[in-house]
């Protein structure tokens, strides 16, 4: 029998909505009943059995909205499986597996409140024209021209993929 999953996902440039719908995607071929929604359009948790939540990554820090969910949904969480990832552009950079265990600390506001099952780091996608603010631009743009990184898709789906069939058994323990 199929398990009811929430995926939802906080994100500005739509990087961690991509990778939201894939890992739904996957949960579905694994036979489950999936909803990808938005967490801003998210209203009730309590007809899931378990739940997926990502985030993009600003500052070294989750989206407000994402925190906010765990805080208002942690005693709902607390008690079914759940799984957390984030998308960062660290990551991305030159080398950006060096900084992976520095990426893995953005996940302690989630973690004092829900400790995730499993946890999800992956590298985004970088497109400076869809960037809000003429600051935040010219900051990509900077470190693009300084080697720090560079525009484009840095999602690798096969480990995201991967990612989605390793978390599935916990998903409907």
């Amino acid at each position: 029998m199929s398990k009811k999953i929430l995926v939802t996902y906080a994100s500005r440039l739509g990087s961690t909505a991509g990778v939201a719908g894939v890992i739904g995607k996957i949960l579905m071929d694994c036979g489950e009943q999936v909803d990808i929604i938005p967490i801003t359009e998210i209203k009730n948790i309590d007809s899931y059995e378990a739940v997926v939540l990502g985030s993009s990554i600003r500052d070294q820090a989750w989206l407000p909205e994402a925190v906010q969910f765990v805080q208002a949904n942690k005693t709902s969480l607390s008690k079914k499986p759940f799984a957390a990832f984030l998308v960062c552009r660290t990551l991305a950079m030159p080398d950006g597996e060096k900084y992976r265990q520095q990426v893995s600390t953005w996940f302690e506001p989630v973690r004092a409140l829900v400790r995730p099952v499993r946890e999800g780091l992956f590298a985004g996608d970088l497109d400076i024209s869809k960037v809000e603010s003429f600051a935040v631009r010219l900051k990509f743009r900077l470190s693009v021209f300084f080697g720090l990184g560079s525009e484009g898709d840095h999602r690798d789906w096969k480990a995201i993929r991967a990612w989605a069939r390793e978390i599935h058994p916990y998903m409907v323990a």
